[in-house]
């Protein structure tokens, strides 16, 4: 474990336990997001590749435009 997140953690520990129930349920969450995330993406490559060229073409082709997230 880094030292930011024993830090992190030894400070929730001092917050009332339904919010250390609630910053658990968020992490745990994130976590299993991360897990099906990273699933998601080792069982297709294929359509990840396609999708990136489909990408790349569209940018070549002027048909895409830069945006901030804000402006999404």
């Amino acid at each position: 474990m880094t030292s930011r997140l024993a830090k992190a953690f030894q400070e929730a520990s001092q917050l009332p336990e339904e919010l250390q129930d609630e910053i658990a349920d968020w992490l745990l969450d994130d976590i299993e997001g991360e897990a099906r995330w990273d699933q998601t993406l080792a069982s297709s490559p294929q359509v990840l590749e396609k999708l990136a060229d489909k990408a790349l073409e569209d940018l070549k082709a002027g048909r895409t435009k830069k945006m901030g997230f804000d402006e999404l």
